[in-house]
């Protein structure tokens, strides 16, 4: 099972949707990505493979990240693995809001 990540700006949790290959979780991921370099369409609408009747539209232009990881055993409680982490040694890149 693969679990696509959906960050939002000015959101402290993730939307996620779960596919079950490779392939489609990277279609996915790719529909997100390239709906964010396009601004087009305004909203991406996805679904859930493991709960088939969670659904979810997301507005483009409030997407701030999106990841694709392997569901594993390993992980945090929430059974997702961590992700979304960036390290820096400049103080003044978080400051100013550059990252």
């Amino acid at each position: 099972m693969y679990i696509i990540d959906i960050a939002l700006k000015n959101a402290p949790t993730m939307m996620s949707v779960q596919r079950k290959s490779a392939e489609d979780a990277q279609a996915v991921y790719r529909q997100i990505v390239d709906a964010m370099n396009s601004g087009n369409p305004v909203f991406v609408e996805l679904t859930c493979e493991l709960q088939p009747g969670k659904q979810v539209a997301i507005l483009v232009n409030e997407i701030a990240a999106v990841q694709v990881a392997e569901k594993s055993g390993i992980g945090t409680s929430s059974g997702r693995p961590p992700g979304f982490y960036v390290q820096t040694t400049d103080k003044s890149e978080v400051a100013s809001g550059r990252l």
